[in-house]
Order: C-alpha cells, then structure tokens, then sequence
C-alpha cells in the first residue's frame, strides 16, 4: 500500500491545483510562458490595497514587452473581469532593459520578471477570489501572443506577510519612482531636431545609464552615447530617433523619461529646452582630441584627387613668387591661408544656421543644389579663362597699392586663391575628415566653427610652411616662357574639372539644361578671345558679352527645372545594384544575406575613386555579384534626399563616402573608413557574414 502513497498524492495534486497556499497561485504554462499570480499577505484583513504579483518565466531565449514597448511588440493585456470582490488594480512595471535587434529598438524582460500589483477590493475584509486571463506577446526569433489562466483566493483573516512578501516588495523597489531612494536625478533634457539630450547625477558613479522615452505621439529612440564626468557622477546622455517622422523637432516637447543604472531607476516628467550642449557640453578633452583629428584630416584633404586642380594653382604661385623678397612670399602665402581658413568658417555659420532652421546638413550637399553647380561651373571656367590669358582684371592703382602689391600679385588675388581652394575641397571626403565633421554637426554652434577653423588650417598648412620658410621658395625655377606652357595645361586641367561638375548637373536637372549650360561656358571663352584680339577701345564689349552669357547660365536651371525620375547609375555594373531601402535591410539581414550599403554621390570625387579602385573590381565586385549571399545596395545622394540624409546622422555621419556592411555576424553593421581598400572591404564581409568572430 505504501509504494501507492505517492502516486495518490499526485493524483490528488493534479485534481487540485488550488490546494496550494492562499498567498500564491499554481503556475500555468502556455509556450514559452509560464507564469502564476502571488500575494503579499495570507489574507485580506482589513487593507484597502492589497499587493499582489504576476509572476512570469520565459524559455532561454525569448522576451516579453515594456509598457512601452518600442519600434514592436505590446504591453501585458489583463482580464480580471471574473474576478469577486476587486474594484480596480494596478499595474506597475519594473524597469526595462533594451533590445536591440536589426535596427529594432525594444524594451522589456527576459528570463523572469514579476510585475507588481495593487489590488482594491470592492469590500475590505471580504474575501478576494481573482481569475486573471493575461496576454503576454513573448518573442525570440519569432512572436507569439500567450494566453494564460490564472487564480487565486485570498480568504479573511489577518493580514499576515507570506512568503512572497519579499520577492513583491523586491519587485516594487525595481520599479521606477522619483529618485529619492536610487539617488538618481534628471536634471536637464533638451531636443533640437531628431536628437535628444539628457543630463543625469547620481550620488554613486553611473555605470551604464540608459534612456526610455515616452512621449505623444511616440517616439522611438538608438540606444544613448552616454558622456560621463565629476567621477562619473554625472552622465550626458545623447539619442538620436531611429526612424523620425519628417520636420520633427523635439524642442518643447513633453515626455516622461525613466533612466536606468543597473538596479537604480528613476521616472521623471520632463519638457525638452531648445538646443544641445547647454550643459556642460563635451569633455574638453574630447574636443581637443577631436581638434587634432580635424587639423589631420584637412592636411590630408591636399592629397585627395578632388583638390588636384586646386594644388596646381598653388604650384603655379610658388612658381610665381620666385625671386621675390622673403616678406613678400610670406605675406601672399598668408593671404591665401586667411583665404581658406575664412571660407571655413563662412562655411561653418552656414551649417550652423541650417541646422538651427532644422534642415540637413552635411559636407559637400552644396553640390545639390543646381545653381550652385552653375556658379561653381562658371568660375572654374573663369579660371581657366584667365591661366590661358584670354582676360585680365587689372585694378586701380590705388587699389592694387593697398591689397599689396602689382596687378595679379596683390594679398585680394592670393586670399581668392584661398577661398577657390576651400570650394572645391568640399565634395571630398579624406581619412579623418569625416570622423571630425560627424563630430562638429551632432553638437553645438562653437564646437562647428572650432572644428572647421581646425579643418581650414589643416587645408592651409602647405601655405603656412611656406609662409614660415619663405626663402624655399628660391628653391623653386625661377619665371620664364616655359610658365606661358604651364598656364595652358593648368587651364587644361581646370576646364576638365568644369566638364566634371557639367556631368553632375546632367543628373540635378537633365542632358539639355546641362547642354545648354556647356554651350554658354563655350560661348563665354569664345567671347573673351575676341575680347582679346578687339581693338583697346572695343575689349569692353567682349568682356560685357561674357558676363551676359554667365548671367544667363544661372537661369537655365530655374527655367528648365529638375530633371525628373531618380538619378541614373552610370556604372556599367549597375544591375547588380539594388535601390537602398532601409526597412529592407533589417530583413535581408534576418534571411542570412549579408548587406553592403554605398551611399554616394556624382559629385562625390573620393565615391568615384573607391567604385573605380575597389568596388567595380577583382574579388570585391565578385562577392558583390554573388546575388545569393550578398546584397547591394546604393543610396544615391547626388540630389537631396532626407532619408537618406536622416539614415547618415544615425550613424553619426554627415558627409560621404559611406560604405557599412550588415549581416547575422553584425547586424548593427560595420562602417567602413572613407578611403576603401579591398582588405578592409573583404574583411567586413566575412565578418559581417558569420565567416570571422571578432
């Protein structure tokens, strides 16, 4: 008989589950689920709120949601509309942890979590019989909404601690309250566009503080850049929206904010002040490392090929100041780094103001805008006008005396070489460069000018050294009739860059405006040569003829309008190429296929070079023809896109080139440096595939 006792006991536990404590509730599983409802107290004595939990386990693996939930998933749906004696419930919500999967921000609990509750009984003293049916929405590499069924029977009596008071009283000191007792505090939030920007102290050092927003209508938030100082008893935490509805700007925003530190949380409601970097702004460490990276990367930008023009003027000067006095030299190679470093910092209160108006900005989007090519066309064409010596703009003496010195050699030239310089350096991307534009355009107004004053006099070093060692340049042949040769190739090369920029205003506004505005340039030369063999008196007509023809090409593009369709891609690898699409990724991503993102531009000289150096050939263009492995995606910015524009400042970039790579070894990607080589891009595919563990 006794070898059946423990059968029996089974049995009768199977026939009632309820048999159980009066405090806690049978656990009741459904997929992946499994979960009970507990009490605080065995019974319900004379309370007006009794505690009570929900308590939730999960398989390895899976997940359930937040209140707010995120870019997917829902909060926790209770039925207790079967429930005796219960007037209202409670639900509080223990502080979340963040999901990030495929670009999807989420947040909620894995593993276990127990939710506490505050029950009011219809009738205090009464007993409290529950019937809760919850919806819990469970995730892995799948979603599933669970079902469970669930009871519990609180009888009269005193009020006495069960043994789930203390997991219930653990669960509550996890849900987030107003700092008091976790020693958190929010002491600032501001927004300025799609970025948002908390300040938190704490009485001990902050570990990993993140940030849950909510706000109406929702906003979802990346994960925060968190910026630590005072011992890290303060945090600067910085958040960009992951997909922002278009013209959004959180300035003045309400919302509610729960910063979590580990164990220590904090809900505070909040209005976003106007602006970033009001507080203690970055870490002046940070910045003069990034001042170094700044100065680096616009030395480095006289080596790429799109200032190749722009360095032939400059040995044409050297060659020019051959022979002159020391203060002279010094004095015009000044001239021309005032030139470049002022035309920055033009530049920077350009971008700045943009920014403040809430529009995109970027290195080099000025070469979106058509008549911007056409002026960029029309001077460049001037200059070589002017090597090939079809005109000269001689100036009273007066005049020349005070810009210091002859016509041609006087400071006004020399800072206008400058400038030249700095216009066409913008569509470039060098190493270094756009790490430290990134830098300056997610922050504030002084750390703008302050990177690009450091980036104008990285680009006007070489005039610099000159300037500072003015007797190298006796080093240099002195002027004689082989400069007339040297004129004309440099004309040459200056005409190619103007047949260059006519190529990109093909795609801003079509083939006949851009026609047209070739047709004009050749007009304009041909009228300055006959300017040239016309008689002293009659030079004047041909000069006004071309300066008519100029003033024409500017309203070519507002008569033609833009080319409509989007931009074509030349390459002749162009099929392998698909149109970019970021929601797309996320599910190639989640297919097993590897993704290769190229955001570039016709006017982006450094994206050219890397397609005819890197991607268009050998092993890369293979692995990027392999259409059943990898996808290629090409975001074409050579006209503006704000998708496009926004997916950049995601990533903490606002110039091109910019090549990342997603796949199931880096779903979050692998951003790939300016200049590309074939080892870096083969590296990050197999990486990025799962083939390579780093």
């Amino acid at each position: 008989m006794k070898r059946f006792v423990p059968f029996l006991l089974a049995i009768l536990a199977l026939a009632a589950p309820g048999m159980g404590r009066a405090e806690t509730g049978s656990w009741v599983t459904s997929g992946p689920v499994q979960a009970r409802l507990v009490a605080s107290v065995q019974g319900v004595g004379d309370l007006a709120k009794i505690p009570l939990g929900l308590e939730v386990r999960l398989e390895p693996g899976w997940k359930t949601y937040w209140r707010t939930p995120g870019d997917a998933g829902f909060a926790p749906r209770l039925d207790w509309s079967e429930s005796r004696n219960l007037a209202a419930t409670e639900l509080a919500y223990p502080a979340p942890h963040r999901f990030t999967v495929l670009g999807f921000e989420t947040a909620g609990y894995d593993a276990e979590v127990l939710f506490p509750i505050a029950a009011t009984p219809a009738e205090p003293g009464k007993p409290l019989d529950l019937a809760l049916k919850a919806e819990l929405l469970v995730c892995s590499t799948i979603c599933v909404p669970e079902m469970v069924a669930l009871s519990l029977s609180i009888p009269e009596g005193p009020a006495t601690p069960g043994p789930s008071a203390n997991d219930i009283a653990r669960a509550q000191s996890l849900v987030p309250g107003d700092g008091r007792a976790s020693g958190l505090t929010v002491t600032a939030v501001r927004g300025q566009g799609t970025v948002l920007e908390v300040e938190v102290t704490a009485r001990e050092p902050m570990v990993a503080p993140d940030v849950f927003v909510e706000t109406d209508p929702p906003v979802t938030f990346a994960a925060p850049k968190s910026q630590f100082l005072d011992g890290d008893r303060r945090a600067i935490l910085r958040m960009d929206a992951t997909d922002p509805t278009p013209g959004l700007d959180l300035a003045g925003r309400a919302m509610t904010l729960t910063v979590v530190d580990g164990n220590r949380s904090v809900e505070a409601p909040a209005t976003a002040a106007a602006g970033l970097g009001g507080g203690a702004g970055p870490a002046p460490a940070g910045l003069l490392a990034m001042l170094g990276v700044a100065l680096l990367g616009g030395l480095i930008l006289n080596l790429m090929p799109c200032v190749l023009p722009v360095l032939s003027l400059k040995l044409l000067s050297i060659v020019q100041h051959g022979g002159r006095a020391p203060a002279a030299v010094r004095a015009g190679f000044l001239a021309s780094a005032a030139g470049i470093v002022t035309s920055f910092l033009i530049l920077a209160g350009a971008l700045v103001a943009v920014k403040v108006a809430g529009g995109a900005v970027g290195w080099g989007i000025q070469f979106q805008q058509p008549l911007f090519l056409v002026f960029m066309v029309v001077l460049v064409t001037l200059f070589a006008a002017n090597l090939w010596g079809l005109f000269e703009l001689p100036l009273p003496r007066a005049v020349a005396d005070r810009l210091g010195g002859p016509e041609g050699q006087g400071l006004g030239g020399q800072f206008a070489t400058g400038a030249f310089a700095t216009l066409l350096a913008t569509p470039c991307s060098a190493p270094f460069l756009g790490t430290a534009v990134g830098f300056a355009l997610s922050r504030g107004a002084l750390e703008v000018f302050a990177i690009f004053a450091a980036l104008g006099v990285g680009l006007a070093l070489p005039y610099l050294m000159i300037a500072a060692f003015p007797r190298a340049a006796r080093l240099l042949p002195r002027p004689g009739r082989w400069m007339v040769a040297l004129r004309r190739v440099l004309g040459g090369a200056l005409a190619l860059t103007a047949l260059w920029l006519l190529s990109v205003l093909v795609v801003q506004v079509g083939e006949v405006p851009a026609l047209a505005v070739a047709v004009l340039m050749g007009g304009l030369v041909a009228a300055l040569w006959l300017g040239r063999r016309l008689a002293e008196t009659a030079r004047w007509a041909g000069a006004a003829l071309a300066g008519l023809l100029a003033v024409v090409a500017f309203a070519v593009p507002a008569v033609f309008g833009p080319s409509a369709g989007a931009a074509p891609v030349a390459e002749s690898t162009a099929a392998r190429w698909t149109v970019f699409d970021e929601a797309a990724i996320r599910e190639q991503v989640a297919a097993g296929r590897t993704v290769f993102v190229d955001v570039t531009a016709d006017w982006c000289i450094t994206c050219q070079a890397n397609k005819k150096l890197v991607l268009n050939r050998g092993t890369v263009a293979q692995r990027l023809e392999d259409a059943g492995a990898v996808t290629a995606m090409r975001a074409d910015w050579t006209r503006p896109d704000e998708a496009i524009a926004r997916y950049l400042a995601r990533h903490g970039r606002y110039g091109i080139p910019f090549n990342i790579v997603y796949g199931p070894g880096a779903p979050e990607g692998i951003a790939l440096p300016e200049l590309l080589t074939e080892g870096a891009v083969l590296d990050a595919l197999d990486r990025a595939s799962g083939t390579i563990k780093r």
